[in-house]
């Protein structure tokens, strides 16, 4: 779901390379391909490396895929490999504020759960921009 916006992002960041570095280098004699690999897509990574870092972020926000693609139903305890199932944070939010009699019990977890869903969208979006901030000072002209 997140593979169209990750593509638009990196097309547009491909076409904010400015026509003249890439009449530069071809001038200069340089291939096409030898133009993309060492003018183009260096100039363009900040805002591909961006786009896939947010859409990223973006997903793992999102409850309805999650549930239907990757979360289990229930998990009594912690996952003990990386291979086991696990719940989604939003799939998670979702049952303990839904499931069960005593629901005042679970706010505690609920708004725990949430907190840590907000840090992790937070947490990948901020690395998304120091990524972003650091390829363009290294590829300031």
């Amino acid at each position: 779901m997140v593979l169209p916006y990750i593509i638009s992002t990196s097309e547009e960041a491909i076409k904010a390379v400015p026509q003249s570095f890439r009449e530069a280098s071809l001038a200069c004699g340089a291939t096409k391909l030898h133009t993309i690999i060492k003018v183009v897509l260096p100039l363009s990574l900040p805002g591909i490396l961006t786009g896939a870092m947010i859409g990223t972020a973006k997903v793992s926000g999102e409850t309805a895929p999650i549930m239907f693609t990757a979360a289990a139903f229930f998990t009594s305890g912690l996952p003990r490999s990386l291979f086991e199932p696990v719940m989604a944070l939003p799939y998670h939010i979702y049952v303990l504020a839904t499931a069960g009699t005593n629901i005042e019990k679970t706010r505690p977890i609920q708004y725990g759960t949430a907190l840590t869903l907000i840090v992790l969208v937070l947490g990948m979006n901020l690395v998304g921009i120091i990524i972003r901030s650091r390829e363009r000072r290294k590829k300031a002209w």
